[in-house]
């Protein structure tokens, strides 16, 4: 049996919990330093608390403490990891290696973070060698690569994106944003630099594309693809998302809540949810209803042309409908959906330029915008991507997540036993009533069932509720309502119980297991051999002297600080596996048309930058160069 994970982002305490109570097995939050989203730190005492309540449905909490550290702050990062193990937290993502070093000697679960660029089983090994027992893959990879990722690392969690935000460059590796604005992405301040416009000219100085947006990319959306993810040796399903809003949350975990149970029903003997509980929810879940950039699966199935944003970096939403009518002050829309006062709708325009209006007022599908666009026309497509009536959805409908048990009642020579199964865990508790028993005048079964049944305050829902035969005794209500209070406070300890001794056995593994620096005179650091890595050593992002000293451990030659540390560097600022060449029809390698302008191209800042494309054939890969 194979448990499956969906871990989802949590920007605050607040998203975290709706995480949960929407049916996230896992949730990923940032502590208050050293996380690769700078502005979604969070409290200690909101880790606690956080972790109380995830255990209780034994529902992982995963802290991302996933920057690179310099050696002034290696101090504080040892102290944030000591309090981290403290709270109980089930595992930290890193990418210093230095993090790695301490958080393994504090017997710390460590995740590698897709900061560390994971792209081969090599990398992989390596990793769990350095003590990773789940790597969070490059998202980059399609699903034979996963699978053959898993074929030669068996023993390694792997962890994938299926939903959110793509980064065109492998992750860890792009210093484009430090390089333009000195905000690193690997310090969690990224400058999103590749969601900028730029024009795209050839070596002459002549246009192939104006102001657009060439290495920005749709968001990743998986949702039709976990079967053959988790086929593939998935086990981790992770939502981007960390500086996401609550309405968000909830509605794309609930959404990929609810395909992954469709899986696990139709494999009941081959997969089971990692978690307890099943949640309700009052709105039906709908991805393309929350921020989106257009959706794509990426190179899941191997290269597509529909990875790229070029025309807009911005959320375009769903597609409700083409202008039919353009009057004074209002536009009728052919379509079929319904609009509601203060929806937001954009459109592409003539030079396709995405052009967004509010909907001050919504008659049927007459819209009175609250200020006419400018540049819409008959027959455009509109697309919404602020839903007002799915807000309000979202902000209202309540939800619960509640653990299916079993009940049992009989009488005994005492009294009453009440027995309570949890369904997908081994855990089974007994509460005993010492009670003289009397003989009932009429059947007092259902009584007794819906007595029981009450659990509404409690995490526990009863799918089951089984009277010994012959039970023919009256029992008061307040009686009974004793006999289950008991119960349920029982099954919150032994919940909690199983979940602390699975942490304690993981803990004492991690420190029996330690990191396994050993190598053979004929091995060398993973990637030593690789071009770029050989080329530009700064791509092991190495900024304290712990993990400079790792690394020559592992008979790296050329010890290089990290991009951040060094005063000027020129070299690679991205790898993409995303191809412009390829997007704009070029790649003759994949039937593309030969191209008519003299390469290098450049990308063309507003402020007259330059920075140089590579195509490496080879590789299929693009790669970006400083000027």
């Amino acid at each position: 049996m194979t448990e499956l994970e969906l871990l989802s982002p949590a920007r605050n305490l607040e998203c975290a919990i709706a995480a949960i109570d929407h049916g996230a097995d896992a949730v990923y939050i940032g502590a208050e330093q050293f996380g690769a989203r700078a502005a979604a730190g969070n409290s200690m005492a909101d880790i606690r608390y956080l972790c109380r309540y995830a255990h209780a449905y034994r529902v992982k909490v995963m802290v991302a403490v996933n920057t690179i550290v310099y050696d002034s702050e290696l101090d504080s990062t040892r102290r944030l990891l000591s309090h981290l193990k403290e709270a109980h937290v089930d595992a930290v993502i890193a990418q210093d290696m230095a993090v790695f070093l301490m958080a393994r000697e504090l017997g710390l679960t460590v995740h590698a973070s897709t900061q560390t660029d994971n792209r081969t089983a090599d990398k992989v090994r390596w990793l769990q060698r350095m003590g990773a027992t789940r790597v969070v893959l490059a998202r980059e990879l399609s699903v034979d690569e996963i699978r053959s990722i898993h074929s030669q690392v068996p023993d390694v969690e792997l962890e994938v994106f299926v939903h959110g935000a793509l980064c065109v460059s492998y992750s860890g590796v792009c210093y484009a944003s430090q390089a333009f604005l000195k905000r690193s992405a690997n310090r969690g301040v990224c400058s999103q630099f590749c969601r900028l416009s730029f024009d795209v000219v050839d070596s002459r100085g002549e246009m192939i594309e104006q102001g657009c947006h060439p290495l920005s990319l749709r968001d990743m959306s998986r949702i039709d693809y976990l079967e053959q993810l988790a086929d593939a040796g998935a086990v981790s399903f992770k939502i981007e998302g960390r500086l996401k809003d609550v309405s968000y949350v909830k509605n794309v975990t609930a959404a990929y809540s609810q395909r992954l149970d469709s899986l696990v029903k139709r494999y009941p003997d081959r997969y089971c949810r990692s978690s307890l509980g099943r949640s309700t929810i009052g709105f039906t879940p709908d991805i393309n209803r929350s921020f989106n950039r257009g959706f794509t699966d990426y190179y899941l199935s191997g290269r597509r042309t529909d990875v790229s944003s070029l025309h807009t970096p911005k959320a375009i939403g769903q597609p409700v409908g083409t202008v039919k009518e353009i009057r004074r002050g209002s536009l009728r829309v052919a379509g079929v959906c319904s609009f509601a006062n203060g929806d937001g709708l954009c459109f592409l325009d003539c030079q396709r330029r995405l052009v967004g209006f509010r909907v001050n007022r919504a008659e049927g599908n007459l819209l009175f915008p609250l200020k006419m666009p400018a540049g819409i026309a008959v027959g455009m497509t509109l697309y919404r991507n602020n839903d007002q009536d799915f807000e309000r959805q979202l902000s209202k409908s309540g939800s619960a997540r509640k653990i299916p048990i079993v009940l049992s009642l009989l009488a005994d020579e005492e009294g009453l036993l009440l027995t309570a199964s949890v369904l997908s865990a081994p855990i089974r508790v007994e509460a005993h009533l010492s009670i003289a028993l009397e003989q009932a005048e009429k059947s007092p079964l259902q009584n007794l069932i819906t007595q029981l049944g009450k659990l509404g305050a409690t995490r526990y829902e009863a799918s089951e509720i089984r009277i010994a035969d012959g039970f023919s005794y009256f029992v008061p209500s307040s009686l009974l309502s004793q006999l289950r209070r008991e119960m349920a406070e029982k099954l919150d300890s032994a919940i909690m119980e199983w979940v602390e001794s699975d942490f304690e056995e993981s803990s004492q593994q991690t420190g029996e297991t330690g990191m396994t620096m050993e190598v053979t005179s004929k091995e060398s650091v993973i990637y030593a051999a690789d071009s770029y890595y050989r080329r530009y050593p700064y791509l092991y992002n190495i900024s304290n002297q712990m993990a400079r000293q790792l690394y020559r451990s592992q008979h790296l030659k050329s010890v290089s600080m990290a991009y951040e540390l060094q005063p000027s560097v020129d070299g690679v600022l991205m790898q993409c596996r995303h191809c412009l060449r390829y997007t704009l029809g070029h790649c003759v390698k994949h039937g593309g048309r030969p191209a008519g302008w003299k390469e290098p191209l450049y990308l063309v800042a507003g402020d007259g930058r330059r920075f140089r494309l590579e195509f490496d054939c080879a590789r299929c890969q693009m790669n970006v160069y400083a000027g």
